[in-house]
């Protein structure tokens, strides 16, 4: 792929009489970046190499800052559809707030004028102007242009006027060197762009939890690494196809996303015969969390997230939570904490884990499960398990027996051991 930062003005051969409705192209509204001060050029930066990799397998993209808040992205000579695919993947792109399939025309208001009626045919209902003249030497002002705009829609069309609820909007936006004619937007990811915010590691299940729990920490300009845990060799690997397809779907709103699978049937079966039997879930959820440590820490991952909401199941107390923050130093994020189940699957609809995450599997967390869990866990009792177990060690096991993955939505890799890491490195040693 070939991506640039350009500015040139729209050569007159790109529109005109035989031009038909101009070069469709994408803009896109920021949000929360435009509010950073003189830190602004430090995320559009990362904004734009997200935006390249999350489109650097469709050819030669262009793509413009124009001013604050405003990025234009172009592919010279794209069908409609193929522009209509870039918008679908700007709108996955943290940090966007608004995507909008533009057509991009001379800065003349003959030219803007045709293809903005043009553009308001076969509409139904009401409509509204909105202009915004970003260059002042334009020979209208913003309001004298969405009026004159305004009379020969009207004109033309014969559409009634309603200035704050219409059923159908024109909007136009004149920049320094062309101006953009469009209707209509999809809504975008807003937050921050992924990365931005550091790198953190995910305990993804492939229950619904841990991908919303994902999606809200990459929203916050993480860039996220995942962790699986299988109950192989005593399952079958479904869980492991889950929790592929759902890192593969989350990829697309960051790109280049890792998932790490570790086979924790053996494991369970040594805390299972370790042990008080109601103590056995709090127990795995630590060895969980320690052996998410020791991956995080050869990852370069400042903290661990998981998809735990207060109270959702009996081992979701307070007291139990506390207990798992004992097991690790680094800190733990719970971003659906407060939240309810309904809540839960409303935002896994939306981001289209919902299904994948449906499907049934073997969930290594079901297995062994005592008939009865503990809800308020004495720390000293876990750390005495662990001792039995030598639960560092067996951790830093778990880590050098873990497979990885790259799951991306633009084509796949093949799974390798996770032979760079020098946990690994220690205990082959």
């Amino acid at each position: 792929m070939s991506a640039s930062l350009e500015s040139a003005p729209l050569p007159a051969a790109e529109v005109g009489a035989d031009a038909g409705l101009g070069e469709l192209c994408v803009l896109m509204k920021l949000g929360e970046i435009v509010l950073k001060g003189s830190n602004r050029k430090l995320f559009e930066r990362r904004l734009h190499n997200n935006i390249r990799n999350s489109v650097r397998d469709l050819g030669d993209i262009r793509l413009s800052q124009r001013g604050a808040g405003v990025i234009i992205v172009r592919k010279p000579g794209a069908s409609d559809l193929e522009v209509a695919e870039i918008a679908d993947r700007m709108s996955d792109v943290m940090g966007v707030v608004w995507v909008h399939l533009v057509r991009r025309v001379r800065k003349d208001l003959d030219a803007i004028t045709d293809i903005g009626v043009r553009s308001m045919a076969d509409r139904e209902g009401t409509f509204a102007v909105r202009a915004r003249r970003r260059d002042k030497r334009f020979e209208m002002t913003s309001s004298e242009l969405a009026g004159y705009l305004g009379a020969r829609i009207i004109e033309e069309h014969g559409y009634a006027v309603d200035l704050k609820n219409p059923d159908n909007t024109l909007h136009v936006e004149v920049d320094k060197d062309e101006a953009f004619v469009f209707t209509e937007g999809i809504p975008g990811q807003g937050g921050l762009p992924a990365g931005m915010s550091g790198r953190g590691l995910v305990l993804m299940s492939g229950g619904i939890d841990s991908p919303v729990a994902a999606h809200r920490m990459i929203r916050r300009g993480l860039k996220v690494d995942f962790l699986h845990f299988s109950g192989m060799p005593f399952t079958g690997p479904e869980s492991i196809y889950k929790a592929y397809s759902l890192v593969r779907q989350l990829d697309r709103f960051q790109v280049g996303s890792r998932l790490f699978v570790v086979p924790f049937g053996k494991a369970q079966q040594q805390l299972k015969s370790s042990g008080n039997e109601r103590l056995q879930i709090v127990a795995q959820r630590r060895l969980m969390l320690k052996t998410a440590e020791a991956l995080a820490d050869d990852l370069k991952a400042e903290c661990l997230i998981t998809g735990d909401a207060l109270g959702q199941v009996s081992s979701q107390t307070m007291t139990n939570i506390t207990a798992l923050d004992d097991a690790v130093d680094l800190p733990i994020l719970r971003p659906l904490i407060g939240m309810d189940k309904a809540e839960i699957m409303g935002e896994a609809r939306k981001i289209r884990t919902l299904g994948i995450s449906e499907l049934p599997d073997e969930d290594c967390c079901t297995m062994l499960t005592p008939r009865q869990v503990e809800t308020a866990a004495k720390i000293p009792d876990l750390r005495q398990i662990e001792r039995r177990l030598d639960a560092e060690e067996l951790a830093e096991h778990l880590v050098a027996n873990a497979q990885r993955h790259k799951p991306s939505f633009l084509g796949d890799e093949a799974p390798s051991r996770v032979e760079q890491s020098p946990a690994a490195a220690a205990v082959r040693a």
